[in-house]
């Protein structure tokens, strides 16, 4: 069941069909892939700066926690399988997935989920999909951290190579996805 957006800004239960449903998450999962291609390699760093996650936002935000999920899911099934949809600063495959920035790809259709979640609960608006995207940039950061600081044995490596150098560019990624999805529901 999917859940549509009524004038007055509430959510109303409209029924699509399962091919319906599927074309709407694979088409968000080609987004994913399209802006995970757009990166800024970063010489100082072995993660790179990218649209990617943006994009994971972008979709939890508009599309709800489930088919948010799923679309961040086949994201990384077809990664998986070998198709370019990874960074391509990166070896692509599950190589790509096994690292530095596996942590940050496995927490995609959790960031996804929550994201949507939050957004799901209440009536549209700006604060809420901060909130929500900046939930979603936490458990986001928190795999990926954990992920790289097994890769390179330490905390402060991984903060540093991980963390600090996309601070700024996040809080700018949180803000523009908020703001887009809040202008793209009240459109639909």
């Amino acid at each position: 069941m999917l859940k549509a957006l009524r004038s007055d800004g509430n959510i109303a239960p409209q029924s699509l069909s399962l091919v319906q449903q599927a074309g709407i998450v694979i088409g968000a999962t080609a987004i994913i892939a399209i802006c995970s291609r757009l990166v800024l390699p970063l010489p100082f760093t072995p993660v790179p700066l990218t649209l990617g996650n943006f994009a994971v936002l972008l979709v939890g935000l508009l599309m709800g926690s489930r088919r948010g999920f799923a679309a961040a899911a086949l994201f990384l099934a077809w990664g998986a399988m070998g198709l370019p949809v990874f960074n391509p600063a990166g070896p692509g495959g599950i190589a790509q997935l096994l690292g530095p920035t596996g942590g940050y790809l496995w927490a995609y259709p959790v960031m996804a989920f929550v994201t949507g979640w939050i957004a799901e609960r209440g009536a549209s608006s700006f604060a809420r999909n901060l909130a929500a995207g900046v939930a979603g940039e936490l458990l986001l950061f928190a795999g990926g951290l954990s992920w790289l600081s097994i890769v390179t044995h330490s905390w402060q490596r991984a903060a540093f190579f991980g963390l600090y150098p996309f601070f700024f560019a996040e809080v700018v990624k949180v803000i523009v996805a908020a703001a887009f999805a809040l202008r793209l529901r009240r459109r639909w």
